[in-house]
């Protein structure tokens, strides 16, 4: 197997995760072969495009009553969360995109674009500053997870329960899906990325998949020999 297949294949969502959830679906696609670069013009029409998607999807209904967003509310208080606090990564770039869209770099505006888009949460990480496979799991507490506060470097741990992205050196995104690490954050030099899509009913799979293809086509124009590898988790049948 070549190191993408490898990485993929070593990630695992854990039992208690569908416990919760039983509805859950994870789609990781690996890349490499992208160029690195920062935004430019054709990422910016993505962004614009996706701006005024929520625009008209929020002008037929308030964000939190958007299928997918509240059906990740309901996800979030159900590891005892509170949504109105600490909003999953969907519902903040839906919210946020009535005054604009973060420009962040090409491909963060690739997977915030295609989110909104798609009306689902999407994580970007550098696949080269993973130590081991993604694994999703309910935390113990004593996890390490690396972030910013005041512009400082600093440590937290996440609450016993929390459902979590982590790998070996500790965990890459608190929340299921609602803030990411530093340490594998995405930057203009990756050349090699993980983007996790997280699904819900009534997201079916097929909608999944189409975003998904729609990112990909989109990040293959950042690379001329960009390929990539996928792996969909969902609850194993008895």
């Amino acid at each position: 197997m070549t190191s993408l297949e490898s990485f993929l294949a070593g990630a695992a969502v854990d039992d208690a995760v569908y416990e919760l959830r039983p509805d859950y679906r994870a789609l990781l696609v690996a890349v490499d072969g992208i160029e690195p670069g920062s935004g430019d013009a054709a990422g910016e029409a993505l962004l614009r495009d996706a701006e005024n998607a929520a625009a008209g999807l929020v002008s037929q209904a308030a964000v939190e009553e958007l299928p997918h967003i509240a059906a990740w509310r309901e996800a979030y208080r159900a590891f005892g969360t509170k949504p109105q606090r600490t909003r999953n990564s969907l519902e903040a770039l839906t919210r946020r995109a009535a005054t604009g869209l973060p420009r962040v770099n090409g491909l963060t505006d690739v997977y915030n674009a295609v989110s909104v888009r798609h009306q689902v949460p999407v994580g970007g990480e550098d696949l080269a500053r993973y130590a081991g496979s993604p694994r999703l799991v309910r935390a113990s507490g004593d996890e390490t997870f690396d972030t910013t506060a005041d512009g400082e470097t600093v440590i937290e741990h996440p609450e016993a329960g929390e459902v979590v992205w982590c790998d070996d050196d500790g965990v890459t995104c608190r929340r299921w899906n609602w803030r990411q690490g530093r340490r594998t954050q995405l930057t203009p030099e990756t050349t090699s990325a993980l983007f996790i899509f997280d699904a819900l009913a009534p997201m079916t799979d097929e909608a999944l998949m189409a975003a998904a293809d729609d990112l990909l086509t989109h990040v293959r124009r950042l690379g001329p020999d960009v390929r990539s590898v996928s792996r969909l988790f969902t609850r194993p049948t008895a």
